[in-house]
C-alpha cells in the first residue's frame, strides 16, 4: 500500500506530516493543551512525554505512514503550530478516518473545520477511496460542528457502546461519512 499524501495547503493553512524532528515542536505543542485535550483524548493520559519518548512516537508514526498506514499532520497557519490532524486506515477498505484537535488559543476560527474540509478532497485523490468518516463522542459537541458545517451526513452511532477512554467520553461515538459522489458534486 503507498503512504498516504503528506502535505496540504488549503484555506490558509498548512498541513504537513509530523516527523520525528519535530519532536519538541509537537511536545510544546501537545503541553500547551492538556487540559483542554484530556476530556475526549485518551492519549492525553500519558502526557507530557519526554522527548526521547516523543521522538521514539514519532519515529513509529514514521513507520506506518512509510508502510501505508495513517499520516499524522501538523495543521500551521501563518507558520504557527495550531493543532494537529490525521487520515487514518482504521475503517476499513475503501475508508479514511479523519482525526483533528486544535490548540485551545485557536478555537472558534474554523481551523478544524478548514482542515477537514483539505483532508476530505486530499483523501479523495487516494486511489480505491470512496468514503471518509468523523468519529466523535457523544457529547463533544466542538467536534460535532465540524461534520455538520461540511454536509457529512449522520449515518449513526457506534454500534457497540465501548469502556470510555477519557474523562468526558461516553462511550458512544457518532459516525459522520461523506462519500466521494457526494463530496465532487458540491
Amino acid at each position: 500500500m503507498e503512504p498516504l499524501p503528506e502535505h496540504l495547503e488549503h484555506d490558509g493553512l498548512v498541513l504537513r506530516r509530523w516527523t520525528e524532528a519535530d519532536a519538541a515542536l509537537v511536545g510544546d505543542l501537545v503541553a500547551a493543551n492538556i487540559e483542554h485535550l484530556r476530556p475526549y483524548m485518551p492519549w492525553i493520559e500519558h502526557e507530557p512525554l519526554t522527548i526521547e519518548a516523543r521522538r521514539a512516537l514519532q519515529r513509529g508514526w514514521d513507520e506506518v505512514w512509510s508502510a501505508g498506514g495513517d499520516v499524522m499532520l501538523g495543521v500551521f497557519e501563518d507558520g504557527v503550530p495550531v493543532g494537529s490532524s490525521g487520515l487514518h486506515r482504521r475503517i476499513g477498505e475503501g475508508g479514511l478516518e479523519i482525526g483533528y484537535w486544535v490548540h485551545v488559543d485557536h478555537l472558534g476560527k474554523g481551523i478544524a473545520r478548514r482542515a477537514s474540509s483539505g483532508l476530505t478532497s486530499l483523501a479523495f485523490t487516494v486511489p480505491g477511496i470512496d468514503r471518509v468518516e468523523i468519529h466523535h463522542d457523544l457529547t463533544n459537541v466542538r467536534s460535532r460542528r465540524i461534520p455538520e458545517q461540511l454536509g457529512f451526513h449522520l449515518i449513526g452511532r457506534s454500534k457497540e457502546p465501548r469502556t470510555p477512554q477519557a474523562p468526558a467520553d461516553t462511550g458512544v461515538d457518532l459516525v459522520w461519512r461523506m462519500t466521494r459522489h457526494a463530496w465532487l458534486a458540491r
